[in-house]
């Protein structure tokens, strides 16, 4: 479900302060320097994670020229990370590691959690796997936590300017629209 947010408040700014990337830099300083399309994942296990991945990887060259930087928040370590992330072509995309899921579940970004069994028996979730995302994604033992919800904001300075919240960990957001 993606809603328009005009800003976000003053104790906001101060969390993206905080937030730093596996390569050292500030997560606000960051989005000040361009916008930022935040994307959640949930574990590297997962074939919708994977298959987010994917996406983003293959609209690169439309981010770049958009002047949209993808920053990627994942649960796993920064060396699974970087071999995923190496496997879809996004080699020097920035990620943040958070694996006690503290940002997710911040007020800034309020992730929550759903049974991993209650997804496993939503019948979009199967459809989605029949269209295929499996087969062409795989799918692979939960590095993380099963039950963490995936989300994305775009970010523009200390802006959150639209979000993209899962109902389910099969939606599939309109990446070009969140990025306007």
């Amino acid at each position: 479900m993606m809603d328009a947010v005009s800003s976000i408040p003053e104790e906001s700014s101060q969390v993206l302060a905080l937030v730093r990337t596996e390569s050292g830099a500030c997560l606000l300083e960051l989005a000040r320097q361009s916008p930022v399309l935040l994307v959640f994942l949930r574990h590297f296990g997962c074939s919708f994670c994977r298959m987010t991945i994917a996406q983003i990887g293959e609209l690169q060259g439309e981010l770049k020229t958009r002047g949209v930087r993808p920053v990627f928040v994942h649960l796993g370590t920064p060396e699974i990370a970087q071999a995923h992330f190496d496997f879809y072509g996004l080699h020097d995309v920035e990620r943040i590691h958070d694996p006690d899921a503290a940002i997710y579940r911040s007020k800034v970004f309020g992730l929550g959690q759903q049974s991993p069994w209650g997804q496993l028996a939503n019948p979009f979730v199967w459809f989605g796997w029949l269209k295929g995302t499996i087969f062409k994604y795989g799918i692979g033992r939960i590095e993380g936590d099963g039950s963490q919800m995936p989300g994305v904001f775009f970010l523009k300075g200390s802006n959150i300017v639209r979000k993209f919240m899962y109902r389910n960990i099969s939606d599939q957001p309109k990446w070009l629209k969140l990025v306007g």
